[in-house]
């Protein structure tokens, strides 16, 4: 097994995260040293069961950071390059890895190479009709030698990988061609693509990717939740099981770009149930901060329509969603002590009447049982005869109303 294999993220959005200010600081501005703060919360990560710190966009941008204006230079709302460094080697020390966040599809307007933009009519071509973030050329080499030169610029510097922003909307031989020559200098380099929807496996096959983003699998997960539906879920894990014979996904139930899953779910009483899946299934699991608390937050279609989702982090979180972060981590132990999940498919056992049960095996007749009831009446989920010893949720595969278990051998 990889690193990569072990590895549960908790995904920060450093801006917000660190009270960053909206825009970019004008030239001559002193430069916010915020950066070291993270540092202070790694124990936090590492209480939570994590190992490894999942970066948003810290480079030198406009507004929100995936407005890049420079790839090689941190943003000044953050800190600066040493602080970065500096919070790479604390983590390193902790034995936490660090991941960076790429957007290698577009760039501000105010990006020096206007000559990499992609010309269409009188203007630029965008990304998704936002006029600020303007498209690369992927077909001009010296896109390709430019990212290159970036991850290998801070791979160098000790990060131990990179999420890809709009992996989607990039062409697979550009992604091929950059990955390997980086992997050719730091081949445990772990690289995952944002896809929301397509071919998953061809950004592994033929793009060169390690993962890519479980977009399929979060959607089923709320979903099948609030519709008391758990054959939508049984056919997303139908799904995650094809995908698994070829990579480990990056599954999560929040991120940066979506409504929180407190806010997501109709009933408070189906948290458990989309976090006893999110540790259980194969894959490899990122928390997005904020929801070990059970934080709240929607996305909005609008300017600035993603604040809610992206807001600043307490010196002192208190005890509200005190419960949920004992949730997390109980299930994140869990996780920990059966590492052979990242690439383990589902058995589904029990399908019916808001009731679904599966199992996943191990090596060494190692197993992991799940069952939830996600309806308001008692309901009894089969499971194969073995020696369950229950771990988390109810003491039994009788479930009350809104129970569910997890239980290994």
């Amino acid at each position: 097994m990889r690193w990569s294999d072990y590895a549960i993220w908790w995904h920060v959005y450093p801006l917000g995260f660190l009270s960053a200010e909206e825009a970019e600081r004008s030239p001559g501005t002193p430069v916010e040293h915020r950066l070291p703060e993270l540092a202070n919360r790694l124990d936090h990560l590492l209480e939570l069961g994590c190992n490894g710190l999942a970066l948003g966009p810290v480079f030198a941008a406009e507004t929100h950071g995936y407005d890049t204006v420079d790839h090689f230079r941190v943003d000044p709302r953050l800190g600066d390059e040493d602080d970065l460094v500096t919070l790479i080697e604390k983590a390193s020390a902790k034995g936490v890895r660090v991941l960076l966040d790429g957007v290698f599809n577009h760039v501000s307007r105010s990006f020096a190479h206007r000559d990499w933009f992609v010309r269409e009519g009188d203007d630029y071509r965008t990304f998704e009709g936002h006029h600020r973030l303007v498209t690369l050329d992927h077909a001009n080499p010296a896109v390709a030698d430019y990212v290159t030169d970036v991850l290998g610029y801070w791979l160098d510097r000790g990060v131990s990988g990179w999420r890809f922003d709009a992996a989607y909307a990039v062409p697979l031989p550009f992604w091929r061609t950059v990955t390997d020559r980086a992997r050719a200098k730091h081949p445990d380099a772990w690289f995952v693509g944002e896809v929301i929807h397509g071919d998953y496996r061809s950004y592994v096959t033929e793009g060169g990717l390690d993962s890519v983003t479980q977009y399929e699998l979060w959607k089923a997960i709320w979903s099948s939740l609030n519709d008391v539906n758990p054959h939508e879920l049984a056919w997303a894990l139908g799904r995650h099981n094809e995908l698994l014979a070829t990579f480990a996904p990056q599954t999560f139930v929040g991120n940066h770009d979506v409504t929180r899953i407190a806010s997501r779910l109709t009933d408070a009483r189906h948290l458990p149930h989309a976090l006893a899946v999110l540790f259980t299934v194969g894959g490899i699991p990122s928390v997005y901060y904020g929801d070990e608390r059970a934080w709240r937050g929607v996305k909005q279609e609008r300017e600035g329509g993603d604040d809610a989702i992206r807001p600043a982090f307490p010196d002192d979180l208190g005890d509200d969603g005190l419960d949920t972060q004992r949730l997390h981590q109980q299930l994140i132990g869990i996780r920990r002590r059966h590492p052979w999940l990242v690439r383990a498919a589902t058995e589904i056992h029990s399908l019916g009447n808001g009731v679904l049960s599966y199992t996943l095996a191990g090596p060494d007749d190692a197993a992991v049982a799940v069952a939830l009831n996600f309806g308001d009446v008692p309901a009894r989920a089969e499971l194969p005869h073995r020696p369950w010893r229950p771990e988390a949720g109810s003491p039994t595969a009788d479930l009350p109303p809104y129970g569910w278990m997890v239980a290994t051998v």
